[in-house]
């Protein structure tokens, strides 16, 4: 496998306007993530952004960005113009999509979700990790995981839902939006017309489904934050503070 990581960040985020240049101890948080991007060795790493000023904060930085239209409805879209981009000769066959507000990741977590593509049958990958907190579990805002274990960490997804499923005892399983793709998978999704079941949960990962991509999950330890709130930012900003 050829990876190649991209990030998507957009500046008109609904609840946090402008977060991919929050500042966090003196960078901003989209450099973060592209430094444990970096760090996971995985191949090169580009940010894909709709605004000039994100860019030029990566740039300054000597990381690589690539400017792509505002208008896109889902970072599949953009990874996937970006991609078209810097590499039009096809010579990366993985796209590894990082999510811009994941400032906290463990690189080791990026190399865990390109795992399950050695599975030749396996089109997409992602990450999951067991629900601890029962007020999660009835949490709309936490994506749930339902799928057929296929390894002591790995499941097959079978769906993807807001509801507290599946039914009976057993684990519960917290979706992380970080997903490998094969090139001919992400070209196929980007293609496809948004699907009954993706507009009901509002889940682009059920329009793979539903046309028939196969994606497999990496279970990891805990799930990563994800800032979406002036509150996420504020934690954040506590658990990347320096040691003294």
């Amino acid at each position: 496998m050829t990876p190649l990581i991209i990030i998507p960040a957009r500046m008109a985020s609904t609840r946090l306007f402008g977060k991919p240049l929050a500042d966090i101890h003196g960078k901003p948080m989209i450099i973060h993530v592209v430094e444990r991007a970096i760090a996971s060795q995985l191949g090169p790493v580009f940010v894909a952004t709709d605004h000039q000023d994100i860019a030029e904060a990566v740039e300054k930085r000597g990381f690589n960005a690539v400017l792509t239209k505002e208008d896109h409805q889902s970072g599949s879209d953009r990874i996937y113009e970006a991609l078209m981009k810097i590499d039009p000769k096809s010579q990366y066959d993985v796209i590894v999509n990082v999510q811009g507000d994941l400032p906290s990741l463990p690189s080791k977590n990026i190399v865990a979700a390109l795992a399950p593509l050695q599975n030749v049958a396996t089109d997409i990958t992602t990450l999951g990790a067991v629900i601890t907190k029962e007020s999660e579990k009835i949490n709309s805002n936490v994506v749930k995981i339902i799928g057929s274990p296929i390894g002591e960490s790995r499941l097959r997804a079978l769906y993807f839902t807001r509801a507290q499923a599946p039914y009976g005892p057993g684990p519960l399983y917290h979706h992380i939006g970080l997903y490998c793709y094969r090139r001919q998978a992400l070209e196929k999704f980007v293609k496809l017309a948004p699907s009954a079941l993706e507009k009901r949960e509002r889940l682009e990962q059920l329009r793979a489904l539903e046309n028939g991509l196969r994606i497999d999950v990496e279970i990891i330890q805990t799930v990563p934050l994800g800032v979406d709130t002036a509150e996420d930012l504020d934690y954040a900003r506590k658990l990347l503070a320096p040691s003294r």
